[in-house]
C-alpha cells in the first residue's frame, strides 16, 4: 500500500437487523462504547449497520479485509457534531500504528441500506514540527 488505501462497504439494514436480535452476534462484532451509542437511540438498526460497513471500509482500506484483529476492536464512534470517526484498539490500532495509518470515515443509510467508506492515509509527522 502507497501514502492511501480506500475502503467501501454497503449492507442491507434488515440483514444487520436480523443478525443483532442475537446478543452474541452483538457481543462478537460490537465494542461496549459503541453498543453504548446504538441504546441511546430508538431505532438502532441503521447505525448498527453503518457501522457494520465502516468495520468492514476499514479492512478493505487497510488491503488486508477483515484479518489479523476482532471487529470489536474497530469501534465506530460519533463526535458531539454527529461525525462519525474511528477508535482503534488491540491488534487493529497495532496494525494501523505499524503501517503509520490514520483513519476518515464517512456512512451513509436509507432505511434499507446502510454504506460507508473509509480513507487511510498516511500520518504526517510535518504538521508535528510546527
Amino acid at each position: 500500500m502507497g501514502n492511501i488505501g480506500i475502503g467501501t462497504d454497503i449492507v442491507e439494514v434488515a440483514r444487520i437487523k436480523e443478525c443483532c436480535q442475537r446478543q452474541r452476534f452483538r457481543e462478537r462484532v460490537y465494542s461496549e462504547k459503541e453498543r453504548d451509542f446504538f441504546s441511546s437511540k430508538k431505532a438502532p438498526w441503521e447505525s448498527m449497520a453503518g457501522n457494520w460497513a465502516a468495520k468492514e471500509a476499514f479492512g478493505k482500506s487497510l488491503g488486508t479485509g477483515v484479518r489479523g484483529f476482532e471487529l470489536t476492536e474497530v469501534s465506530c464512534l460519533r463526535d458531539a457534531s454527529g461525525c462519525p470517526y474511528l477508535e482503534l484498539t488491540g491488534r487493529a490500532a497495532r496494525i494501523a500504528e505499524e503501517k503509520g495509518l490514520e483513519f476518515s470515515v464517512s456512512i451513509s443509510h436509507t432505511k434499507e441500506y446502510a454504506t460507508a467508506t473509509v480513507i487511510a492515509y498516511k500520518k504526517s509527522y510535518q504538521d508535528n514540527n510546527h
